[in-house]
């Protein structure tokens, strides 16, 4: 297994240690997303407050993209294939690492659950854990691979209670004891390079709302009805920034509808920016008009910890934590005039937006937080060796 320490050097590393708990998180994904943030918050935190207790690792594939933002934590970063349930390289490589020790293998998705369980088997360790964390809302499948591999996994988290019921409810034989609800969460802020001043680059007047969306900029997060709804509002009264990319197919096609209904002076597209925050921090309020279920709703709470008021869907896991009228306002997935007029409702009412943003910040530091998060997560690791 080939680490990557953060000065880039590639060497062979095979270190067990016997006295700590070792974590590793195993993400694979193609673009930098939620599983990926996931175990990069969890990861930088346990560094912060646990660092004499846990030995981490990131496992990942060879993306420079990935790999560029997980070489901020300043901890090793081991590359393997991780294609599909056919790697046999995987598994073995990664056995080699947990034959000794206290070992918690972390995973995002079941491809992933699939080669640490392998890897486990291999390494004929009793002390390997596998962890999975479900980032999404669906049902178990009934093939005879899929519910082995599920039988051999020693603890779900799912994000939310939605996820939670529709796996569990036509789980017929997975153990409830070996599945919890514990919602995510994300870090506090962190400085950083200043953003761009949004109104200045961009000359919007300062009587325009200046509206936001950030995320992934596809059809699931409702970009499209988004854009549909826009066209329908006073062009004089508002600016939508669009922050984040997409697929270049997608993306075209949400340009080409910008340039065809004359929203060009209206939309700006600012693709991938890091500094989120001092971003959200500019905006009159948040727009996340998502049509697929989301199993949580991480951008949401980037709103809500920023004392911003915004609008989302009653798609998933959001509903959870957001209350219509109190600290959000909720509307019907995929309908874009419904959308359009609770856009309307935050472009003409400043104190509605005052209120809800307040109320928002009010409940996510009370019911959200990050050590809320973190207290559930490490509770779990060391439960799992008390069994």
């Amino acid at each position: 297994m080939q680490v990557h320490p953060c000065d880039g050097v590639q060497v062979n590393l095979f270190i067990n240690h016997r006295a700590m708990l070792n974590i590793y998180q195993i993400v694979s994904d193609k673009q930098w997303g939620g599983p990926e943030q996931y175990a990069f918050d969890l990861t930088a935190h346990i560094r912060e407050l646990h660092n004499n207790d846990f030995y981490m690792e990131i496992v990942t594939q060879q993306r420079p993209k990935i790999i560029k933002h997980f070489r901020r934590l300043e901890i090793p970063i081991s590359t393997l294939p991780l294609k599909s349930l056919s790697d046999l390289d995987s598994p073995i490589r990664l056995a080699r690492q947990i034959k000794r020790g206290r070992n918690i293998l972390h995973v995002h998705n079941f491809k992933d659950a699939a080669t640490a369980v392998l890897a486990n088997k291999i390494s004929e360790n009793p002390n390997n854990r596998v962890v999975l964390t479900s980032h999404s809302v669906e049902r178990p499948k009934t093939g005879f691979l899929y519910r082995r591999i599920l039988s051999e996994i020693h603890h779900i988290i799912f994000v939310s209670q939605v996820q939670y019921d529709e796996f569990i409810n036509h789980a017929k034989r997975f153990p409830r004891e070996r599945a919890s609800v514990i919602h995510d969460s994300i870090r506090p802020i962190e400085t950083g390079t200043p953003a761009i001043d949004i109104r200045k680059t961009y000359n919007i007047p300062d009587e325009a709302a200046l509206i936001m969306f950030h995320g992934r900029v596809c059809k699931e997060k409702g970009v499209d009805v988004l854009l549909r709804a826009v066209a329908q509002l006073d062009k004089q009264a508002f600016h939508l920034v669009i922050v984040g990319d997409g697929s270049p197919r997608f993306m075209k096609r949400m340009k080409q509808f910008v340039e065809v209904n004359q929203l060009h002076n209206n939309v700006s597209f600012l693709g991938f920016q890091s500094e989120l925050h001092k971003l959200i921090a500019q905006a009159d309020f948040g727009v996340l008009p998502a049509t697929w279920r989301e199993p949580f709703g991480i951008s949401n709470l980037e709103y809500m910890m920023s004392g911003k008021a915004h609008i989302a869907t009653t798609s998933g896991g959001q509903v959870e934590y957001l209350r219509h009228g109190e600290n959000a306002l909720l509307v019907t997935p995929g309908d874009f005039s419904e959308l359009a007029d609770a856009m309307q409702t935050l472009i003409d009412d400043t104190q509605l937006r005052h209120s809800l943003g307040a109320t928002a910040l009010t409940h996510f530091n009370s019911n959200l937080n990050y050590e809320h998060f973190f207290e559930k997560i490490t509770n779990l690791y060391t439960s799992l060796y008390k069994k």
